[in-house]
């Protein structure tokens, strides 16, 4: 190679690498569900778009994503310029000062955003997080097995209506049990349910005064209520069932009746994955007490680190990946039935959307029910329809949770349970400095 040639050869290597070292690069921290799989493959979109920005991924089991997450922001780590992060840690995360405010443009329609969620995810009016994918609880049914027992389900159905209509279809000779609920330890699992049983019931985590309430009428009475339900008409090992195991069960066509998040109503509709996809009908969560909290109220979110030095370029990427053309891009890409949930009043609006996902007027009313400031009878203290937004709730609600799930086992009674519950939640509240 002579001389000119190679001085020129290094002149463009020299060009290639500032080239490279000028684009920004976004380290996203994300948990390893679907759509968020789908969001990686699809960000080639993006950096087409925006040829000095490259994003790198990294994916975490749920569990390990809030623990990196948690320990990085809390100690201005600066490992990531995105998170993903759940509607309980948003809230706190906004007030403690640890997110950026988010800035959308015109073209981005935040007002678009559904009402429940954006409150859920803002403090003071601002917001704090946007939503990539949302849902609420609702009730997940056998139509066929209703149908056959004489049983009409409307559109608000009661607790003890589910009770009699459990009781029915019952039949575990062959194989399907009347309800399948959660029962797995845990203030994500087992707890994200009975909260929103408790709600109805009446009944709440904290008073105005942050003292626990797990001894009052309304939690004996729907922890009660529970247990006898499961114990008479639910599956066999239902204290190691969460939303995993029960949707497997249900897609096989064992449970009469589930009441879970939103999501899973896109799985079993769908006859690739269940054996009851044609038979499968949806109402509201059942109520008994209050409509307040029946319904929860759920989003994974992306949100920016107050100490990152990539605002700019992070706050594009959010803008892109949660917004109404980001929706469009997957339905052209996959269809309809397949677009994230739960965010936007326009996909609800969609036609196309509509005919691909029969659950769709269902899912949006629940959600649309969900009032994260308001979800208990008695008034409440915290943010949060089946948790409370303040960092002691995860050890009190999985402390709840693995006293909940020894009833369910046969462990111990309600009333002890509750007992040992309150016990442990008054620790937590009393060393936290809410009250002496």
């Amino acid at each position: 190679m002579t001389l000119k040639a190679s001085l020129a050869l290094a002149f463009g290597l020299s060009l290639a690498a500032a080239g490279a070292q000028a684009a920004t690069e976004l380290v996203i921290a994300t948990v390893n569900n679907g759509h968020m799989i789908e969001m990686q493959k699809l960000t080639k979109h993006f950096e087409q778009a925006n040829p000095d920005i490259k994003v790198k991924w990294v994916t975490l089991e749920e569990g390990t994503l809030r623990q990196r997450v948690t320990t990085d922001i809390a100690t201005k780590g600066g490992q990531f310029d995105i998170m993903t992060i759940g509607m309980y840690e948003a809230p706190i995360w906004g007030k403690k000062g640890w997110l950026q405010e988010l800035k959308t443009d015109a073209a981005y329609d935040v007002d678009d955003l559904l009402p429940a969620i954006r409150n859920g995810l803002s403090v003071g009016g601002k917001l704090y997080a946007a939503p990539f994918y949302g849902e609420s609880s609702m009730l997940m049914y056998r139509k066929d097995l209703a149908d056959k027992a004489g049983i009409t389900v409307g559109d608000k159905p009661t607790w003890p209506q589910i009770k009699d209509l459990a009781a029915k279809i019952h039949d575990p000779k062959n194989g399907v049990y009347g309800i399948c609920l959660r029962g797995k330890p845990g203030w994500g699992d087992n707890m994200a349910f009975l909260s929103t049983l408790v709600n109805t019931f009446g009944g709440q985590w904290f008073d105005m005064s942050w003292k626990p309430q797990l001894e009052s009428k309304p939690w004996k009475d729907a922890i009660t209520f529970y247990a006898d339900l499961l114990k008479n008409y639910g599956p066999p090992g239902s204290a190691a069932n969460s939303f995993n195991e029960i949707l497997a069960l249900y897609n096989e066509g064992k449970c009469g009746m589930w009441i879970d998040a939103t999501i899973a109503a896109s799985f079993i509709s769908d006859p690739k994955q269940s054996k009851v996809a044609d038979k499968v009908a949806f109402a509201q969560a059942p109520t008994m007490n209050t409509p307040k909290g029946a319904n929860w109220l759920w989003s994974w979110n992306l949100a920016i680190p107050a100490g990152s030095k990539k605002v700019d370029a992070a706050q594009k990427f959010i803008n892109w990946a949660t917004s109404k053309d980001y929706v469009q891009l997957v339905a052209k890409t996959n269809g309809w039935a397949n677009v994230p949930t739960g965010t936007r009043k326009s996909t609800y609006a969609s036609a196309d959307f509509q005919k691909a996902a029969k659950f769709a007027a269902a899912e949006k009313a629940a959600i649309d029910s969900a009032n994260p400031t308001d979800s208990t009878l008695p008034k409440s203290p915290y943010i949060g329809v089946q948790f409370a937004a303040i960092p002691e709730f995860q050890t009190i609600g999985l402390a709840t949770g693995q006293q909940m799930s020894a009833v369910l086992a046969g462990k111990t009674s309600v009333d002890a349970a509750l007992k040992a519950a309150q016990t442990a939640a008054e620790r937590e509240m009393k060393k936290a400095g809410y009250y002496k």
